[in-house]
């Protein structure tokens, strides 16, 4: 059987990663809603709040560049499955920063510190995905954003690895911190406009 090339097949399968990418977003407006609704009910851990956030601009981030998703020369089932994991691993990360409940802990705090190793580890596999997400859209493409995006996400690979293993709260707050700086610069020095 040959693999599908025609528009159709791309909408549909943006369609499908949309639904999962939906539901992500869903998990942190969930937590910024529950936020507003009862301030006092959980302590804010700022940490876990500047991961909520760079979630949220990755995720909108990833939806934006999805859409030299048509330069793909052929979509097979392998494709398509590799795409909808690729957006079940964001699933998963919003999923562990907004847990049904944290009343066996102390607060966000305490919540985020015990959970670093999934969510950083899944963090790390996410920026490693994101790399073959890349080649599939083509060489030229991985090669036309230069030296600073393999070398960004091996850095982000690296630092997740350490974040996982230490729960130094200064490297957590430093961590995200230069993350998110980093995060707005590269989205709008890279990917400010969709081609035509």
């Amino acid at each position: 059987m040959e693999a599908a090339r025609t528009p159709e097949v791309y909408v549909y399968i943006r369609t499908v990663m949309s639904m999962v990418i939906g539901l992500a977003l869903a998990q942190l407006l969930t937590r910024l809603a529950g936020f507003v609704q009862a301030p006092g009910k959980n302590r804010v851990y700022l940490v876990h709040l500047g991961w909520v956030l760079s979630m949220f601009l990755f995720i909108i981030h990833f939806w934006w560049w999805e859409y030299r998703l048509q330069s793909v020369a052929q979509i097979n089932f392998g494709v398509y499955l590799f795409l909808i994991c690729f957006c079940c691993l964001f699933y998963f990360l919003c999923v562990l920063l907004n847990p049904p409940s944290i009343e066996d802990y102390g607060g966000f705090e305490e919540y985020f510190i015990s959970r670093r190793h999934w969510f950083f580890g899944l963090l790390a596999v996410t920026y490693a995905v994101d790399l073959i997400d890349t080649l599939l859209k083509g060489e030229t493409y991985f090669r036309s954003l230069g030296w600073e995006y393999p070398t960004r996400n091996v850095v982000y690979i690296v630092l997740c690895i350490i974040a996982a293993i230490t729960a130094n709260r200064r490297f957590q707050a430093v961590f995200v911190s230069i993350g998110l700086i980093y995060q707005i610069s590269w989205i709008f020095r890279l990917y400010d406009v969709l081609p035509g």
